[in-house]
This record gives structure tokens, C-alpha cells and sequence, in this order.
């Protein structure tokens, strides 16, 4: 009697546990089926689906309902200036350049007083330039220089005829704008590599002594001496100026074609040629320096012919033999080798670059 209890206690047991797990995973797939409901909903999700853009024309009206739940999307402005280009006076073969940048805009006088005392000495030419931001153009810094800039530009000419910088000219440059940013609080500067920049400084000066060429021919007394008045007289009439360096010039425009001097050494002045005499004068052509050097030399010889013939002289080479017609060709043949050379290098004879490196 007592095991038939003990069986039928443990059958129920047992049916009461398989209800209890039954129920339980009733439970359980009724709670995910309607979670799946729910995820299924006809709801829109306007931050899943693409956008619709206007038709072309087409005004989109503000209003109630899925427009007011698009994402409105904003365009985030640069918060850094973009870095200019290089001023045009400057090139990056002939100029070792570093650029300052401010957060707010100074005086440009209170900069070039900066500078002027940091840089002082430097054997070759220096160059500052301020950024005119509502004009979108680099303008030079000189003494007299007014307004305020947030870029600044400082540029070491790295040849002339002097010869090509040492890494003492290289220092005392980058060091010195350094010290210019600093008191101005401007942001860290980057300073070109030093190696690089003596590198391309040589390389460029001998290329520029390749090229560096001057013709010269003279005109000599026959009588045995020109006077200094006479001189002057025929100059101005066919339209040479006398120039600080003591020569005449023949100028086009801005620039020098050819010099008349003294074939002597001294130096013509307003006040020496009223008692000079000389033996004979001497015509040069600077050949980096005219951009159609043919052309110049051509105008040379024409003066040289004149002054000749109006002041009793000879036109010579500098064996005192007569220059003839077949001398010219020879000579205007290599001027032209000279600058198609320079032209092939990108440095135009004659051009403001060419003028800046063939220059003391």
C-alpha cells in the first residue's frame, strides 16, 4: 500500500515539473513573438531611409511631420587658413623661404622693425612680404609699409654674383625668423631643410657662373684722347644717361640694354668729364640680363659705329684689332648659345629672376 502511494506521489511530481517547464517555454515564445512584432512595425524610420531631394525647381516647404524629423546636416567651416602660395617676385630654385602665420592680424611696421633688427648683416638679399587678405595677393614689407596681415613671408636670396650662401648665411636666416616668430607669438614656422637648401643654392651658383657672360667692345681715339665734354655731348644726343655707377646707359624701359665707360679707370661724373680726357671708351653688354641679347648687341654695334664717327675713333676688340662684320656674327652667334641655355633652365635672360641672381 505504501509503495503504490509512493509511486503515484512521485508520478505527480514528475507532471507537476513537465507543466512548470512546458509553461515556462510557452511563456518565452510568446514574449519573442512579439518582440518580432513589434521590430516589424509600419512605422517609419526617417533616420534609415535615404533622402528625397527637391525636384529641380521645386521650393520644399517647412512643415508637420516626416520633413521636421530629417537630419539637417551643416558644413563645418576650416578652422585653419590655408597656407598661400609663394609671392610671384620669389622662386623656390633661387629663394630660401619661411612663412610666419598669426592669429591676429599686426602691424606690419612693428614686423619689419622686428625683423630689420634680427636680420641685420646677412650677405645676401632678404625680402618680406605681408598678406593683404582682401585682396588675396602678397604685398613687399619695406620701412614705409602700413596695415595688418595674419601671413607673413620671409625669403633669403640663396645667389648673385657674389657667389651662393654658406650654412652660416643659412643659420643666421632661419635663426633670426625664428626669433622674429617668437616675439611675435606667431605659430611654429616650418624651416626648410638645411642640407637640401646649400645643396640647390651650389648647384644653382654654378650654373649661373656657366652663363655669366659680358661682351665688350671699344672705341679708340685716333687723335689719341677724347674729351670729357665732347663725350657727354654725343652721349645725351643719341640718348645714353649717365648713370650712379659712373657709365652711360643705354636704358629701355627700366633696364639697361648697354653701358658706355671709360676705357680708362676713372669713372665718368658731371663733374669730372669737364676736364677728363681719355684714351677711348668701352661698350658692354651684360648678357643674363637682356632678354633679346641679339637684338642688344646689334644696338651696341650701331652706337659703337656712331660714337666712333662722331668723335674720331676706331671701333676695336680688346687686342685693339678692328671689329669687323664676321667678329659680330661670331659674338652674337655664342650671346644667343648663352640664353637659349639659361632659357632651357627656366631662367629667361633678361627676366626679374634673371635680374636678381645677376646682380652684386
Amino acid at each position: 500500500m505504501d509503495s503504490e502511494l509512493q509511486i503515484a506521489l512521485i508520478g505527480a511530481g514528475i507532471a507537476a515539473v513537465v507543466l512548470v517547464v512546458g509553461y515556462n517555454k510557452w511563456q518565452e515564445r510568446r514574449h519573442r513573438r512579439e518582440a518580432e512584432r513589434a521590430f516589424k512595425s509600419e512605422h517609419r524610420d526617417v533616420l534609415l531611409e535615404p533622402r528625397e531631394e527637391p525636384a529641380e525647381g521645386e521650393r520644399r516647404e517647412p512643415g508637420i511631420g516626416a520633413a521636421e524629423d530629417e537630419p539637417r546636416r551643416f558644413s563645418e567651416a576650416p578652422m585653419k587658413r590655408s597656407t598661400p602660395e609663394l609671392p610671384r617676385l620669389l622662386d623656390a630654385r633661387a629663394d630660401c623661404v619661411i612663412r610666419l602665420e598669426t592669429i591676429e592680424a599686426l602691424e606690419v611696421g612693428r614686423v619689419w622693425a622686428i625683423q630689420a633688427e634680427q636680420l641685420a648683416g646677412l650677405g645676401k638679399p632678404v625680402y618680406w612680404f605681408g598678406f593683404n587678405d582682401a585682396e588675396n595677393v602678397w604685398q613687399p614689407l619695406g620701412p614705409d609699409s602700413s596695415g595688418a596681415c595674419h601671413w607673413f613671408c620671409a625669403a633669403l636670396q640663396l645667389v648673385n654674383r657674389q657667389g651662393s650662401i654658406g650654412e652660416t648665411d643659412f643659420m643666421r636666416f632661419s635663426g633670426g625668423v625664428q626669433r622674429v616668430a617668437d616675439a611675435l607669438m606667431s605659430l611654429p614656422p616650418a624651416l626648410p631643410p638645411r642640407g637640401e637648401t646649400l645643396r640647390n643654392a651650389t648647384e644653382l651658383d654654378r650654373f649661373c657662373a656657366d652663363v655669366d657672360v659680358q661682351i665688350g667692345i671699344n672705341v679708340v681715339s685716333r687723335e689719341g684722347q677724347f674729351e670729357g665734354r665732347a663725350i657727354h655731348a654725343v652721349a645725351e644726343k643719341h640718348g645714353l644717361r649717365l648713370g650712379a655707377d659712373g657709365a652711360y646707359h643705354m636704358v629701355d624701359g627700366e633696364h639697361s640694354v648697354f653701358t658706355v665707360a671709360n676705357l680708362e679707370s676713372g669713372r665718368f661724373s658731371p663733374e669730372s668729364l669737364k676736364g677728363l680726357v681719355t684714351r677711348g671708351l668701352t661698350l658692354v653688354i651684360d648678357v643674363p640680363r637682356v632678354s633679346n641679347g641679339g637684338a642688344a648687341f646689334d644696338r651696341m654695334m650701331k652706337m659703337a659705329t656712331t660714337l666712333a664717327g662722331e668723335l674720331g675713333g676706331d671701333v676695336v676688340d680688346d687686342n685693339r684689332a678692328p671689329f669687323g662684320a664676321e667678329a659680330a656674327t661670331i659674338i652674337r652667334n655664342q650671346i644667343g648659345q648663352f640664353q637659349s641655355r639659361m632659357a632651357d633652365h627656366d631662367i629667361p635672360a633678361g627676366s626679374p629672376l634673371a635680374l636678381r641672381l645677376f646682380s652684386l
